[in-house]
């Protein structure tokens, strides 16, 4: 139902599950998990998996820490976005390559939550796309010593509100790994 006409593909979009990004953050090895079957689906299916990988100040290009995690290769012919703000279509060439692909649906995965996640679902809500979040492949760090409830509430706040979203001729919402299909 997407507002993108001429644009009936879903893909997955696999955000900054880097090294320094998912080190510390909440049930880490089952949302990578829940990701890397996800991405087996997508490709089984013939689904664009289109990945994202930041940088800035604190995560910089080339380190260690900047590298996706080992349990998550990517194929040198899915696409690589590289991005320095919270919202991955800030900057990039992420439309583009959504565009290139045919892309109005797109089922989003990574980290963090509260910051990369939720910036990225509501930037491709208003730019036309519908937009599922994967309540289980999406996580976040401990940020509660300065002021943020815990990691699990983070998540369960952001799933209860993405899946009451609504505008006009756009779907967002919430699914599980196991109930996610890339049939177009």
């Amino acid at each position: 139902m997407t507002t993108l006409s001429e644009r009936p593909r879903t893909a997955l979009m696999v955000i900054d599950v880097q090294k320094g990004v998912v080190a510390g953050s909440h049930q880490r090895d089952t949302v990578v998990a829940n990701i890397a079957a996800l991405v087996e689906t997508a490709r089984t299916q013939g689904a664009p998996v289109v990945w994202v990988q930041h940088s800035d100040e604190g995560l910089e290009k080339g380190s260690e820490a900047w590298e996706y995690v080992p349990e998550l290769a990517r194929r040198d012919s899915e696409p690589l976005v590289h991005k320095s703000y919270g919202d991955s279509f800030e900057d990039t060439d992420l439309e583009e390559v959504l565009a290139g692909a045919g892309v109005g649906h797109l089922v989003v995965t990574g980290a963090q939550t509260d910051a990369c996640i939720r910036s990225t679902i509501h930037g491709a809500f208003v730019r036309g796309y519908d937009v599922t979040l994967v309540g289980d492949a999406h996580t976040t760090e401990d940020l509660s010593q300065w002021g943020a409830p815990p990691p699990e509430q983070v998540i369960a706040h952001t799933n209860l509100y993405w899946q009451e979203q609504s505008a006009p001729a756009r779907k967002a919402g919430v699914a599980e790994t196991k109930d996610v299909t890339f049939s177009d």
